[in-house]
């Protein structure tokens, strides 16, 4: 069954002066799609099988392209608003039609130019491709799969009084607390986390850092790293104020001082009173 908001491997049946028509091997005459003249690769010929998108188009047909949009059915994307009107708002996702936005599935009005964290789901009802960006009800309350220390893919899309929710691997919702966020990430950015709790609850609690050890040795390189583009010296001490760590590292004080005790015991570093200093 082809299916619409996905890459489907169809076979091209007939040629015609609008383009090819495909379908599935013994799919039925009425499901045939047509591949416009402008989507048609050098060489296809008839029986020749053809990897296309398939979405609807201004009539709610479905039709077929050789573009491969930047997000597509039952998956979450950062996608920009650049048409309002009383349809809703809509997205563009590198398709010549662009993605709706029904004003029922925005969480807040949309705006021209602005970018927005959005699920792309087939309506039952109109049988088309849309969004929406009342993300929560997408989300997959059933996190047996995950386990503390997972390395995950997030995709931050709300700030709380907490923090940032991120959705985990494309299906799940976690939280990077507001004092954990060592480095900048905004709604809609992608980024590599790790879990670290899976409350009772059933949430997820998310770091942009592996726990424990495992965290120094990449943060040690990065010192090491500022260090020689700054010549050899920084003026970083354990005293040194959390906020002044973060600004010059992108990291916690915690982590900071795990990092430079193992460059020390290395004899990689030195330690002086004003900061720190690269040992050659």
């Amino acid at each position: 069954m082809i299916e619409i908001g996905r890459i489907n491997t169809l076979t091209a049946l007939r040629e015609t002066s609008v383009g090819f028509f495909l379908n599935e091997p013994n799919g039925h005459p009425d499901d045939d799609v047509l591949l416009p003249n402008k989507y048609i690769p050098e060489g296809l010929r008839v029986d020749d099988d053809i990897d296309v998108f398939i979405y609807t188009d201004s009539e709610d047909r479905p039709i077929a392209t050789t573009l491969t949009p930047a997000v597509m059915r039952d998956e979450f994307a950062t996608l920009q608003a650049v048409a309002v009107t009383n349809a809703g708002a809509f997205l563009d996702w590198g398709l010549e039609k662009d993605l709706l936005v029904p004003h029922r599935e925005q969480s807040r009005p949309m705006t021209v130019g602005q970018w927005y964290v959005v699920f792309v789901y087939l309506d039952e009802t109109t049988n088309r491709l849309v969004a929406s960006s009342k993300i929560g009800k997408f989300l997959d309350p059933d996190v047996q799969d995950l386990y503390e220390g997972d390395e995950v893919q997030l995709l931050a899309y709300e700030r709380t009084d907490l923090g940032l929710n991120v959705i985990i691997n494309n299906r799940y919702k976690g939280l990077i607390y507001a004092n954990e966020m060592f480095r900048i990430v905004r709604p809609g950015d992608p980024a590599i986390g790790y879990i670290k709790r899976v409350r009772d609850d059933g949430g997820i609690d998310v770091s942009l850092q592996r726990a424990g050890f495992e965290n120094v040795e990449p943060n040690a390189q990065r010192i090491l790293a500022t260090l020689k583009a700054e010549n050899g010296f920084l003026p970083l001490t354990d005293y040194s104020e959390p906020g002044e760590i973060y600004k010059t590292l992108e990291m916690s004080k915690k982590t900071f001082k795990k990092a430079i005790g193992t460059l020390y015991k290395e004899r990689r570093i030195t330690l002086e009173t004003d900061g720190i200093r690269l040992v050659n």
